[in-house]
């Protein structure tokens, strides 16, 4: 079984799909699926889909490309987390690829939820894109290894991995680490240790192959796995059940 660590099944273009989508997981052994909101509204969404849907769960946060009128404030980051099918805060994080500028207030917002996720004892779910060294030492800073979490979509180096790790953060591999020029994420992943791997989709985004191009949905997850499998010299099986196992340590323990 797989487990589908990331993904956005209330954005158009999936969540009015979601039994067709659900019925394609159970065909390709995917047990269950965590559901990322990015935007408060998005939270609302999540939450009602992880209520709705036994094998589903839910996180809250705004992600970094999100600028709005109104930050979240500590309180209710933690007020919304208290719902019962709610695993994780985040996505949270920084990037520095589409917005330029004074920056300040996505590092201002990545406290925020670095402290949320300590105060209500959930992991973070870490989005970083051309602000590595910014994102550790903010994890570093306010102490994000207290709470836990995982680097989402990895695209970074073995440096960055091992530094993350070393914080107690897991590693998670979408649909690029089967992408034929991603030879710097393969290696991480056929470096790192294996009770460290998570592996996710990023619905509807980064279909691996052979869907690249198409709309992702939790199903290919297992793709995700069988490249990861074939780059440690091991069974997809073993991926599966180390990777299952790994979420349910992180997101499960934590959520009992």
């Amino acid at each position: 079984m797989f487990i589908d660590s990331h993904c956005h099944l209330n954005f158009p273009g999936l969540m009015e799909d979601i039994d067709s989508l659900l019925a394609n997981m159970r065909a390709n052994d995917v047990s269950h699926a965590l559901c990322v909101s990015v935007d408060m509204p998005g939270a609302s969404q999540v939450i009602e889909l992880a209520n709705k849907y036994e094998n589903l769960f839910a996180s809250v946060g705004i992600h970094p490309d999100y600028e709005v009128e109104e930050e979240p404030s500590l309180a209710d980051l933690i007020r919304l987390a208290q719902h019962t099918k709610v695993i994780a805060i985040g996505e949270t994080g920084l990037d520095y690829y589409r917005l330029t500028g004074n920056l300040d207030w996505q590092r201002d917002r990545f406290r925020v939820h670095i402290r949320a996720a300590i105060g209500c004892g959930k992991p973070l779910i870490i989005h970083t894109r051309s602000a590595a060294q910014d994102t550790l030492r903010i994890m570093q800073e306010e102490r994000a290894g207290d709470a836990g979490g995982v680097m989402h979509c990895f695209t970074e180096s073995l440096e960055v991995a091992k530094a993350a790790i070393d914080l107690g953060f897991y590693i998670s591999f979408s649909g690029i680490v089967t992408f034929k020029n991603a030879t710097a994420i393969k290696e991480v992943a056929r470096q790192i240790p294996l009770d460290r791997i998570l592996i996710e989709t990023d619905s509807p985004y980064l279909a691996p192959i052979p869907y690249r191009g198409k709309t992702n949905q939790p199903a290919y997850v297992k793709y995700v796995a069988e490249e990861i499998a074939r780059l440690r010299n091991m069974d997809i099986e073993e991926i599966g059940c180390a990777t299952s196992a790994n979420f349910e340590r992180l997101f499960l323990t934590s959520a009992d």
